[in-house]
């Protein structure tokens, strides 16, 4: 093309268009090369070279005789594509440059070009490496510079994840990302700082990559129409991205797919990708290019009008015409859309891409919405500018910034419209700086997420008895294991000394995996140390006395925060930032030490073996910082063979509260307060007893005028339930006596011990005078007990089971919903205790 005066190509992709783009800007200047595409457009007055993609590619102009010089579509085997296919066949049928057209595809188009293009000289460019079966791999042993090609985005995501844990890292290539971070993405495997890269089948066309090998982790496809087995012509296009100019690639598949078939190439597709040989294509799709605006109803049919030559088929319905169906059945907007003029702009509107992927439904609804803002004129500047700024937002997760960056071209779509937005250049350029900014936040977040920059994997051969060698880290970074020098930390990264004696080496390098842990953690108490001092959690961040280092915002769970570094150490060098990043995340690790109960609670919560009802506690403690009111905590519905796993995970429950005593530690639960996850105040020293307030600290209850920690309240209980337990083996029914001494030791009033006692069930009642001439200490004042709820019940006699200190305190499913009777001797005609009389005598009795 930069040998004619002029020319125009056409290209499947957006970032093949900008590619070629710079290529052709840095041989002919700025000034005379164009960039045309959905999103983008870069048209200088005097341009002679146009980049478009094939949507783009102006029509006028390419004919025969009165456009530019030279004219080129590439991969023009896409006619047969069945959402896009009818735009490359009307340009393979209509482009044409005065001096010379190019129509670039694969081989199985040869037959279709003849009978379409009959004056076309067919010219074959031979692949100068080769291509071989290499068979299944796992992809514990996937080589370097491998390529893994997914067909879904979980799989995508699940895969990444996994070369992160083993590998180190990968890039991640899919369509729906920008072109931006895409090639952001691909430099991060170009450079060589990942030896992987997970990909769409996006990945077949427009990518040239540095890949030695080709891994398929599946070998079928959503088609828009059904789930399918890829063509080996397709297989061949992924295939291909292995090997570059003379350096020959492999392809294979990933093996150890749990649940999964194992994938396999068949002989036949090995042969046919291989040796290059592919079925023919057979029909080219296509629709009308120059259908009649005259009304909605003439542009339908003419759009739906079939080809009259026997190598063409109708295209399928594109998102478009079903857009445009969709639409004519409002009376409102057929209404409006009348005139040609009007029904050209309407059918402009409806073919507005579907970016978001929404389906037709839903982009027909933001196309009807366009259509009547534009229908009387142009959209105003400033409400497109708001839609803009409601975007720009680089803050979320890796789904929100796709969803964004899909919304952002849209409106980049928009804007490029020539009569659709007022200020239309100012507008365009807002939506490419919005669209890169996402962009920049969408890599940092996929590389946040699938690369491990921080440290190297010290991997496998574990000596036996690893973990009991010495290791030790120098002042200079050197790794010493008994006393022998195996290696240094440069930053995180552990580099083996070569020097090591080859006898004990493997055995000194299981010791260094089994303690690196620990050695990184303190290389990163000296960083810290040495570079900001001391450091503490305050208020959501990390502070060095008043000067705040870092913020933690919310991760994966509660207790697992994500540091984000402060703005005020913006100024200092990438790679120091990177290290004093690295050891804070180290030491935030070590901090966060006291919240490991919480943290196996809240992994718990996704366990669909735990069952819901104890998915439904975890969570409520999870949100409560540790500790849920025994009446909040759904016991009842709570099966007694799922106790075990709450007591597994540390959770006791109380007789008045369910908690997690581990969660008590002054430690904890001022964590807890400084990372914003429980608001209420913090006792310093978590004492057992203390004044109470308005508003109790965290981990207490209310006794009276004081308040109790409630671990030690359910200790108080215990103690007298075994009180309890043992008056019931005499036939003694005055009732039991609690031994105060523990509560007084404690620092618990009187009055506090009896309101506290009483929450639980327990009374105290009159002393018993000692009768006349008797001599001694008095008798023990009496307590008697029923159950404050119905979900509790007393611990049974020894003589009626053999759970005795089992099980006090759990429902009792036969007398669920009726009140229980104390047992008496025959005789005895005192009133009785535990039931509806005995509760109105004691209300009257309290009047009284």
């Amino acid at each position: 093309m930069c040998a004619h005066s002029s020319g125009a190509m056409g290209f499947p992709l957006r970032l093949l268009a900008r590619e070629v783009y710079d290529r052709v800007r840095a041989i002919k200047g700025d000034k005379q090369v164009a960039l045309i595409t959905g999103e983008e457009r870069i048209e200088p007055p005097q341009a002679r070279y146009y980049l478009c993609t094939a949507e783009a590619m102006p029509r006028n102009g390419l004919g025969d005789g009165g456009g530019k010089a030279f004219v080129a579509l590439d991969e023009a085997q896409l006619g047969a594509d069945r959402d896009r296919g009818h735009i490359f066949t009307d340009r393979l049928l209509h482009a044409r440059g005065r001096e010379e057209t190019m129509i670039l595809g694969a081989g199985t188009l040869e037959p279709l070009v003849r009978a379409l293009v009959p004056q076309a000289r067919i010219e074959e460019r031979p692949r100068f490496s080769t291509l071989h079966h290499s068979g299944p791999v796992k992809l514990s042993r996937l080589p370097k510079r491998s390529a893994v090609v997914a067909f879904s985005i979980e799989q995508v995501y699940q895969t990444a994840e996994l070369l992160r844990r083993f590998r180190g890292g990968a890039a991640v290539v899919m369509g729906a990302l920008s072109p931006q971070t895409r090639n952001r993405q691909v430099e991060l495997f170009q450079s060589g700082e990942v030896d992987y890269i997970v990909a769409t089948d996006a990945i077949g066309m427009g990518l040239n990559l540095d890949v030695h090998h080709v891994a398929f982790a599946g070998l079928e496809k959503f088609d828009g129409v059904r789930q399918r087995r890829l063509t080996p012509a397709e297989m061949a296009q992924i295939a291909g991205r292995a090997g570059r100019h003379h350096t020959d690639g492999s392809f294979g598949t990933l093996s150890g797919n749990r649940g999964h078939a194992p994938l396999e190439f068949s002989d036949d597709e090995v042969y046919a990708i291989e040796q290059h040989r592919f079925a023919p294509l057979t029909k080219l799709y296509w629709r009308n290019p120059e259908p009649r605006f005259d009304s909605i109803d003439r542009l339908i049919a003419d759009l739906e009008m079939r080809p009259d030559h026997p190598a063409m088929a109708a295209a399928p319905e594109a998102i478009d015409l079903a857009v445009l169906r969709r639409l004519a059945e409002d009376s409102e907007i057929r209404e409006a859309a009348r005139g040609h003029a009007q029904v050209r702009r309407f059918w402009e509107v409806c073919q507005l891409p579907d970016f978001r992927h929404q389906g037709s439904d839903a982009h027909a609804r933001f196309v009807a919405r366009l259509w009547r803002d534009l229908r009387d004129g142009h959209i105003g500047a400033d409400f497109v500018a708001n839609r803009i700024g409601e975007l720009d937002r680089p803050e979320g997760d890796i789904d929100t910034l796709q969803g964004r960056l899909s919304a952002i071209r849209s409106w980049a779509y928009i804007c490029q419209r020539p009569d659709w937005v007022l200020a239309r250049d100012e507008m365009a350029a807002r939506a490419r700086a919005v669209e890169a900014r996402l962009s920049d936040a969408l890599h940092q977040r996929l590389t946040e997420r699938f690369v491990n920059r921080r440290t190297s994997v010290l991997m496998r051969g574990m000596g036996k008895d690893a973990g009991l060698l010495r290791v030790k880290l120098e002042d200079d970074g050197r790794v010493m294991v008994e006393d022998h020098a195996i290696g240094h930390l440069e930053g995180f990264r552990f580099v083996v000394d070569q020097t090591a004696g080859q006898e004990d080496r493997k055995l000194m390098l299981a010791a260094a995996e089994k303690h690196m842990p620990a050695l990184l953690a303190q290389k990163a108490q000296k960083l810290i140390s040495s570079e900001l001092g001391d450091v503490a959690i305050t208020n959501g961040g990390l502070w060095r006395g008043d000067q705040q280092v870092a913020t933690l915002e919310r991760g994966k769970s509660a207790s697992r925060p994500r540091l984000v570094m402060a703005k005020e150490l913006g100024n200092l060098d990438p790679a120091h930032r990177a290290q004093l990043s690295e050891a804070l995340d180290h030491w935030l690790e070590g901090a966060l030490a006291p919240l490991a109960p919480l943290r196996a609670i809240e992994d718990a919560t996704s366990d669909p073996e735990a069952g819901s009802e104890v998915r439904a506690l975890l969570l409520t403690l999870a949100e409560r910082g540790g500790s849920v009111p025994r009446e909040e905590a759904g016991l009842a519905n709570l099966p007694k063979e799922r106790r075990p796993l709450l007591r597994k995970l540390g959770v006791s429950i109380g007789a008045l509260d369910v908690f997690v005593p581990a969660l008590l530690r002054p430690a904890a639960r001022k964590l807890l307060h400084e990372l914003g996850l429980d608001r209420r105040p913090v006792s310093e020293t978590m004492a057992p007893v203390i004044a109470g307030g308005r508003q109790l600290p965290a981990g207490y209850r209310r006794a009276g005028e004081q308040a109790v920690r409630l671990d030690m309240a359910e200790k108080l209980f215990r103690a007298a339930h075994e009180q309890r337990l043992k008056i019931a083996d005499t036939k003694d029914v005055r009732g039991f006596a609690i031994d105060t001494a523990l509560a007084t030791s404690m620092g618990l009033a009187p009055e506090s011990f009896r309101a506290l006692m009483k929450d639980a069930g327990f009374r105290q009642g009159e002393p018993v005078a000692m009768a006349e001439g008797a001599y001694g200490p008095p008798r023990p004042v009496p307590w008697t007990w029923r159950p404050p709820r119905k979900d509790f019940r007393p611990a049974r006699h020894p003589q009626q089971g053999k759970d005795r200190g089992k099980g006090w305190g759990k429902p009792d499913a036969k007398a669920k919903g009726r009140p229980q009777r104390e047992s008496r001797p025959a005789g005895d005609h005192r009133p009785a205790t535990g039931n509806a009389f005995a509760g109105l005598a004691d209300l009257l009795g309290s009047n009284n």
